[in-house]
């Protein structure tokens, strides 16, 4: 007989997930910042729109940086034999993740007039990252890392179904920051 959990301990396993998924997501700030004054300060002195090819640079590589992160570390139990599809998706919804801190600028600035350079920050820095951060954390475990769509196309193509369990990170091969 099996019991279902409820409640917290059904959920149990989303924060050490969701602290995991932040180290990457601040490694890949990190990685952002360096690469970008590398580009502008090294490789592309001197040049036109230098700023416009280093941010461009540093943020393809921030979102290769995230996705190695998040598919062998903190999604490492949930990860997609079909890596090249994965990661499409991950680049997507990273790009997607990208436009919220926009969004939110644009309605700051815009349409409530607020043109400081404080609530330019706040707008981006403060609500679009944290409004971005929940989005890309949520479809990334929902969607691009989904246990439940491999099962799906395994029994969609005849093969042997795969049995779905609930992800711990307990079960994983770091074992979690946080046991479960």
């Amino acid at each position: 007989m099996t019991t279902q959990k409820t409640g917290p301990l059904r959920r149990a396993p989303i924060l050490p997930q969701l602290i995991k998924f932040g180290a990457v997501g601040a490694m890949g700030f990190i990685v952002n910042l360096v690469v970008f004054n590398v580009m502008l300060l090294i490789v592309f002195r001197g040049v036109p729109h230098a700023t416009i090819y280093s941010t461009v640079i540093a943020t393809l590589v921030a979102i290769a940086a995230n996705w190695v992160g998040n598919r062998f570390w903190a999604f490492s139990g949930q990860r997609q034999q079909n890596a090249t599809r994965e990661g499409l998706e991950f680049f997507v919804v990273s790009l997607a993740g990208m436009g919220i801190p926009l969004l939110c600028v644009w309605v700051s600035h815009y349409l409530l007039a607020l043109t400081s350079p404080l609530a330019d920050n706040i707008s981006a820095n403060g609500v679009g990252l944290v409004l971005g951060m929940l989005f890309r954390f949520g479809f990334y475990r929902w969607w691009v890392f989904s246990p439940t769509r491999a099962n799906k196309r395994a029994r969609s193509t005849n093969a042997e179904p795969a049995t779905v369990t609930a992800p711990t990170l307990a079960g994983s091969p770091d074992g979690g920051l946080v046991r479960d």
